[in-house]
């Protein structure tokens, strides 16, 4: 079986429903839990020893690692640090992140809110919020398409940050100079290809810093 199938599988066998298991989880709505039954999201490593606890399971049965008779999910262990050294695991102490839709790294695009995704990552990060990148205009800041970028809420940041910045109703993540004497603000990329988005003036009374970045996820 795939994660998703053992997923409904010791939902199933646990009598429990999608709002029963969104509701332990901390979501808002069965939609999240639907996704990764579906195999339609990606499951950090953290959400997958909570969902384990909360089906009455263990992350290596899910993970497909150990079978079960008739498919059956396997009780969860009496020692749980027993079974992480067994996994080669390290403890991690995490939160949630909300996401917020995706965020251009290229042109921008609309910054379209998904206020029941969240995201699990060390609870060291000093973040409000993430953010999908998607393009290439930063690969030379090392943040690639689909890295998740963690941002910092601040209406405005040094010379230099890098921000994600709203501009009408759309999302970009760039380097920000601002010119305060002259006014100017220039929203400048990492990766020759694109030329910096310059604004003066008027034009500065329709963009919104949302913060800065403080930290990058990349997938393997």
């Amino acid at each position: 079986m795939t994660f998703g199938e053992r997923i409904l599988a010791a939902r199933n066998a646990a009598g429990m429903t999608q709002e029963e298991l969104a509701h332990r989880l901390g979501y808002r709505s069965r939609s999240s839990i639907a996704k990764i039954e579906r195999g339609e999201r990606d499951v950090p490593r953290p959400l997958i020893g909570e969902l384990a606890q909360a089906l009455g399971t263990d992350p290596a049965y899910l993970m497909g690692w150990k079978d079960t008779d008739e498919g059956s999910p396997a009780p969860a262990p009496n020692n749980d640090s027993q079974l992480a050294e067994k996994l080669g695991l390290m403890p991690v102490k995490v939160k949630r992140f909300p996401m917020l839709g995706e965020i251009a790294c290229g042109k921008p695009i609309f910054a379209d809110e998904d206020k029941e995704s969240v995201v699990m990552a060390d609870m060291d990060i000093q973040a409000d919020f993430c953010l999908r990148a998607k393009g290439d205009s930063m690969i030379n800041a090392r943040i690639h398409d689909g890295d998740l970028v963690f941002i910092r809420e601040m209406p405005i940041v040094e010379n230099g940050e890098i921000a994600a910045v709203v501009i009408g109703d759309e999302a970009t993540l760039k380097r920000l100079y601002y010119d305060r004497p002259n006014n100017v603000l220039q929203l400048v990329a990492e990766n020759p290809r694109y030329a910096p988005l310059v604004f003066r003036g008027e034009e500065l009374d329709h963009i919104r810093v949302l913060g800065k970045a403080v930290y990058f996820m990349s997938s393997l």
